[in-house]
């Protein structure tokens, strides 16, 4: 069946970033599935500006996440919905991508968010509420997604939190990413298109990415693809943060906590299953996530003179 594959590259135009997104592309529409590609820095994003109305409106049963703010964002927006897989590709900027990456991810954010949606709507059903009146039915389809990361710099780790933060474009909307991959180095060649082994691993994104929207099996769907393994069972990436206490590692992308041995000369990170289910990138870790901003966010903190208290910063070198 003929899937939905969006590419969307933060990079210049006929950039490194944007031909291997395109390589990827044209491999998923030999496999039959249609296509579509956006280069986000020919919109008009605005930065988000933490007003919390999309929260807001869903948590109270009063909206269906929608932003205040009036851009080209609703054009990424309807092309998420109505891909079925998304490949995201950005440049490196100081070890990590691009500002307007961050921006459409601060954008897509909580606003997206599958359980703020889908309790949303279950309620919204329950009241008898127009289907047309709630988050979108659409928000809850399966998807995979690729992330590619492209650095110039010759020594890898100047892209460090590169694949890391990436994890943002597809945390909220559950998106399943089976493959991802970091071209470093690219400062050695004029152009991606001079570089064999880029092209070819660039095509082998489209290629993992139609095997997972032909696989028959939800297991096969969002098996891992990726040629690079990571340290982390559930998002693949290597980087670990040592907890507080210092009795345990954790993944920051994820936010599971492990244990660290040395076997054979290797550094090994072992995570419970248990822990890798309550991954923020699971169902049960969003659950976890929303289900505290719900009941604990601006309780008891609530400030009866908070006008009062503001007033002495209020000109405060204005």
């Amino acid at each position: 069946m003929k899937k939905k594959v969006l590419g969307i590259s933060f990079g210049r135009k006929m950039g490194n970033t944007d031909v291997m997104i395109k390589a990827a592309l044209m491999e998923c529409e030999k496999a039959g599935h249609e296509v579509q590609f956006i280069r986000a820095d020919d919109l008009d994003i605005k930065a988000c500006t933490g007003c919390i109305s999309c929260v807001v409106g869903m948590t109270t049963g009063r909206g269906k996440g929608g932003c205040p703010l009036k851009d080209d964002m609703h054009i990424i927006d309807e092309a998420l919905m109505e891909c079925d897989a998304v490949i995201a590709g950005s440049p490196t900027y100081v070890l990590s991508p691009t500002g307007r990456f961050k921006t459409v991810c601060d954008r897509i954010g909580p606003s997206h968010d599958i359980t703020f949606r889908k309790g949303t709507f279950d309620q919204g059903i329950k009241a008898g509420k127009p289907v047309d009146q709630l988050p979108d039915e659409r928000s809850f389809k399966k998807r995979v997604g690729a992330l590619l990361s492209v650095g110039g710099a010759m020594t890898e780790n100047w892209l460090s939190f590169m694949l890391p933060t990436m994890y943002e474009f597809t945390m909220s909307m559950g998106i399943d990413v089976i493959d991802m991959h970091q071209y470093f180095g690219a400062m050695a060649y004029e152009h991606v298109l001079g570089n064999d082994s880029e092209m070819e691993r660039a095509r082998s994104i489209g290629y993992n990415i139609a095997a997972a929207l032909d696989a028959e099996t939800e297991e096969e769907r969002i098996k891992w693809r990726g040629e690079e393994e990571g340290i982390c069972p559930v998002c693949h990436c290597s980087m670990l943060t040592v907890s507080k206490d210092h009795t345990s590692i954790e993944c920051p992308v994820c936010g599971i906590y492990g244990d660290l041995s040395i076997e054979n000369g290797k550094i090994c990170a072992t995570f419970s299953e248990e822990e890798q289910k309550r991954s923020r990138l699971r169902w049960d870790g969003k659950l976890e996530h929303s289900t505290e901003i719900k009941t604990k966010a601006v309780g008891p903190g609530q400030i009866p003179n908070l006008k009062e208290l503001k007033e002495q910063y209020q000109n405060y070198l204005k």
